[in-house]
């Protein structure tokens, strides 16, 4: 039977990326850690790494595999917790990655008061607009906003997106106010940089509207200040420029139509049996402040 104080050792330095790291985590020697990740090997006879003198990456066993023993260590985490009654306090790590504008505007207001209910608790968080390999990238859970495909990956839905077309009144008042989508091509629209089509939701069903314009960003922020700035008309979340919409800096152009309302703010992390009573707590620290009705929508 193997040993479960290897399993601990090959999920570290996979989600450390060294074995270096990993040792030093742990307090043992890189070569400590080289031999009991090659007695693993040994024991289930496959490779799980591959070495290089620069990178450690996974092969297709070890992807596999890595994912399973994520599951194991998550259940004796939540067994210990169990027995032991520690359930209320949590401790070590909690890497989390979400989105850059949504992250600032809607997690890190709300921080203090979940890490002052777990002292012991320290949060990673990481901030960016790419979707993260979470189980490559160590993380214990992701935020995304997306309409999410079939995947290995567990999602709870945390609340719904809204999306809207707007523009600054300025803008309107010196272009003029569409009144249609087809009248969409003879404006100034902020796209996204990966020029994806905006999936819109109107009276006559799904439409779909490649957006044209002379700015391109990799940049939510950008465009979101550029709207406001009076640039063009913009596909934007209510959680994003809700109160520019109340106070009038921005109004809604096209009422009728809204984004897809499959795209879903939601908590996605490994697919697992038990997760670790930190990562439980997150999630429903933030379905609570959100909820079907989020507070932005109020």
């Amino acid at each position: 039977m193997t040993n479960f104080g290897d399993l601990d050792i090959f999920a570290r330095v996979v989600s450390s990326g060294s074995m270096s790291t990993a040792g030093r985590a742990l307090g043992l020697s890189p070569a400590v850690i080289s031999k009991r990740i090659k007695r693993l090997e040994d024991r289930l006879g496959t490779r799980l790494l591959q070495r290089t003198t620069r990178q450690i990456s996974l092969t297709e066993a070890g992807q596999g595999f890595y994912e399973r023993v994520l599951s194991v260590l998550a259940g004796l985490e939540d067994a210990e917790a169990f027995v032991s009654g520690r359930s209320a306090r949590i401790q070590g790590t909690l890497k989390v990655s979400a989105p850059t504008s949504f992250g600032r505007m809607h997690i890190a207001p709300h921080l203090k008061p979940f890490l002052d209910a777990h002292p012991d608790l320290t949060l990673n968080l990481v901030l960016t607009d790419e979707f993260t390999d979470i189980v490559g990238g160590g993380f214990d859970l992701a935020i995304r906003i997306a309409e999410l495909g079939d995947s290995s990956l567990v999602a709870r839905r945390l609340a719904p997106v809204r999306r809207v077309l707007c523009a600054a009144p300025a803008y309107l008042a010196s272009y003029g106010t569409p009144e249609d989508v087809e009248a969409l091509k003879h404006h100034t629209c902020l796209r996204p940089h990966n020029n994806d089509a905006w999936r819109l939701e109107g009276p006559g069903g799904a439409v779909l509207y490649r957006p044209e314009g002379r700015l391109v960003t990799n940049s939510s922020e950008v465009i979101r200040e550029a709207v406001i700035a009076g640039f063009g008309i913009a596909l934007r979340s209510t959680w994003d420029v809700g109160q520019e919409l109340k106070d009038g800096r921005l109004v809604r152009v096209l009422p009728s139509y809204e984004g897809s309302r499959n795209v879903a703010l939601s908590a996605v992390y490994p697919s697992r049996q038990f997760l670790p009573a930190k990562v439980r707590l997150l999630i429903d620290y933030l379905a609570e402040l959100y909820g079907p009705v989020p507070y932005w929508e109020r």
